[in-house]
């Protein structure tokens, strides 16, 4: 890779089989550059994650190739570049990332660190490239989505993707929810969820998905890539299976993370039509996140989306992760329906990520 900055190394990221074997160090130092640039952006540690927490994530999975490259300048690590490629039949996509600390933007690198990823893209067969950003508030200059809801500050991150040849297609809101205090009004809510569900009831695991529920939640799953708001981003519509589930569990359990299920099962089919998940990592005091909800098109109407959300914050608060002081959530900005919910609740937005794309020629 050739460049005008010296000193400058795109280097494989090497992937240990554990954090104690002898040659983690690399993924050690990665995982500290990403956590600095989050903070960097955000101000704040509530992405950051311990080595042992992300490397269950970047071990091979046969879902999808993972690439992934550390930047070194003169001998310090001072970035990351990585992309994903799905395994789903015919994909054309690519999701990638270019992270550097902010002390080394404006040199060039990140351009270099593109062209790794282009790269990657064509020598696989992939077309379709999507990549994500926060973009904190900002006077100035803004880049409205085309969806209508929601705009971005035209920062240094979207001056990158626009200059390589990038479009904004979807704005997404993080919006976090403080736990002291919402107790009362999360019960409310569950109360008046329960009500408007009849027929429907509520069922809960941790870790390993129980055998009675693998295959409705392995559908409700493959219905994400699907359901989900997506504005003109291309996903593949994915395909899960009973390995596929007992594989995304093994990562959080082996990762030490706890991750609880909350899901709606509709009483007279036994079918499960709604679910959410809550996560947190190993500090018992640190951040939630709310990852995957999804109520099933057929089964909406009836507040399932209240229902499981407000059943798991419940159960979260009391029986799980007593000490976390929030939970952090992302949704589309013309997702109205979960904002609604998350709003009630008492969620507030606090920063808002573009989605990009660019189809190569």
């Amino acid at each position: 890779m050739t460049t005008t900055v010296p000193g400058l190394q795109f280097r494989t990221l090497t992937i240990p089989a554990s954090m104690d074997a002898g040659d983690a160090a690399d993924f050690r130092e990665f995982t500290r550059v990403r956590n600095l640039v989050y903070r960097e952006i955000a101000g704040t540690d509530d992405d950051a994650m311990t080595p042992e927490e992300l490397l269950p994530h970047y071990q091979a999975d046969p879902d999808e190739i993972r690439r992934a490259w550390v930047v070194i300048v003169d001998g310090a690590f001072v970035g990351r570049v990585g992309v994903d490629l799905p395994l789903e039949d015919g994909s054309r996509n690519a999701f990638w990332l270019v992270e550097l600390l902010a002390a080394h933007h404006g040199r060039g690198i990140g351009s270099a660190g593109y062209r790794l990823i282009e790269q990657t893209a064509r020598e696989h067969g992939r077309t379709i490239l999507q990549s994500w950003a926060q973009h904190p508030d900002a006077d100035g200059d803004r880049l409205v989505a085309p969806t209508g809801c929601g705009s971005i500050p035209r920062d240094h991150a979207a001056r990158f993707y626009l200059r390589h040849g990038y479009t904004l297609e979807q704005v997404e809101r993080q919006s976090e929810l403080i736990l002291a205090g919402a107790d009362a009004t999360v019960r409310h809510l569950l109360a008046e969820a329960e009500t408007a569900s009849a027929g429907y009831r509520v069922v809960q695991w941790q870790g390993a998905t129980p055998a009675t529920h693998v295959d409705a939640y392995a559908w409700m799953k493959s219905r994400m890539s699907t359901d989900a708001p997506s504005a003109d981003l291309d996903f593949d519509e994915e395909t899960w299976d009973a390995e596929r589930v007992a594989r995304h569990d093994a990562k959080y359990v082996e990762s030490g993370r706890t991750k609880l299920v909350t899901a709606a099962q509709h009483v007279d089919s036994g079918e499960l039509v709604a679910f959410n998940e809550l996560v947190i990592g190993t500090d018992p005091a640190g951040p939630s996140h709310q990852e995957d909800t999804l109520v099933l098109r057929e089964h909406r109407g009836h507040r399932l989306g209240q229902l499981v959300k407000c059943a798991g914050l419940q159960t979260w608060r009391r029986d799980i992760a007593p000490q976390s002081p929030k939970v952090i959530t992302y949704n589309a900005e013309e997702n109205r329906p979960m904002l609604d919910i998350n709003e009630r609740i008492g969620f507030v937005p606090v920063a808002y990520n573009g989605a990009w794309k660019k189809v190569l020629t």
